[in-house]
């Protein structure tokens, strides 16, 4: 049975951030994820972590400057010093939280700079980052981010990320495989997951349109999950969506799609699923 991580980044909005992790283990998770840490110590998070029992699965590499509109920093040429400075301040946060893998944002190449020299900087900075990651025991990801939701970011399709990834030439680069943003692009999910499991570390969910929660849109989600299952996936799939009902308490009421789709969040690391 697949083991999902709530996206505390998306979910329970209404509440601070730190006080998300006790939602999340009331509600039956026992792993979690986000996108960006460093606003908070690493050693409060922590001690959240711990004091709920909660596995950390995932965080991303610094996005540069969010509020301007950027989405990463690693396929922009000149910013390289910026980039590996955040690998290592990515890496310490990891270290005290103990998290397994980090997302690497493709990033949005800036006006004047061509598909080949943004490709160029991109393919560098992963080799970078994963050989970085790898002395820690920590995997790099890199996720396709649909064109509709992001104009402009420079992976957007599965396939196109690991054309990428073998340029590269890392074994320390994974795909993250956003069921959402694939549906968005090109659909085929269940043969497109078959084909690529090998390379797939880490997977996340929301339904479409809407980027709501499973049963809100046209994925069939009961299938996905007894298919992925049944390939033998055993990572985490990270519920990053936004709850349909967006008032207090929405997240809540909105996790009954686990019953409906035949699952449960109730599953500690090592326990039979």
């Amino acid at each position: 049975m697949p083991q999902f991580a709530a996206n505390l980044s998306m979910l329970w909005n209404e509440l601070p951030f730190l006080d998300r992790f006790a939602a999340a283990a009331r509600a039956g998770f026992t792993a979690v994820e986000f996108l960006f840490p460093y606003e908070f110590e690493a050693d409060d998070i922590a001690q959240r972590l711990k004091d709920h029992r909660l596995q950390l699965v995932l965080h991303n590499l610094p996005p540069g400057d969010w509020a301007a509109g950027e989405r990463g920093t690693a396929c922009w040429p000149g910013r390289e010093d910026e980039f590996r400075a955040g690998v290592a301040l990515a890496l310490q946060y990891a270290a005290v939280l103990g998290t397994p893998q980090l997302h690497c944002m493709a990033g949005i190449p800036p006006q004047g700079v061509s598909e080949a020299q943004a490709r160029a900087t991109l393919v560098g900075n992963l080799r970078f980052a994963a050989t970085a990651a790898r002395q820690q025991g920590v995997r790099l990801l890199l996720e396709p981010i649909n064109r509709f939701d992001m104009p402009g970011f420079f992976i957007n399709r599965p396939r196109q990320a690991i054309a990428l990834m073998d340029e590269v030439g890392s074994d320390n680069l994974f795909l993250q495989y956003d069921i959402y943003h694939a549906q968005r692009m090109e659909g085929e999910l269940c043969n497109t997951i078959r084909e690529l499991l090998p390379r797939i570390a880490h997977m996340q969910l929301a339904d479409t349109p809407g980027r709501h929660e499973p049963g809100t849109g046209e994925i069939h989600y009961r299938h996905l999950f007894d298919f992925i299952d049944a390939l033998g996936y055993r990572g985490h799939i990270g519920c990053e969506y936004k709850p349909r009902d967006a008032s207090p308490g929405g997240t809540d009421r909105g996790l009954a799609w686990v019953a409906a789709h035949g699952q449960t969040l109730a599953q500690r690391q090592g326990e039979p699923a």
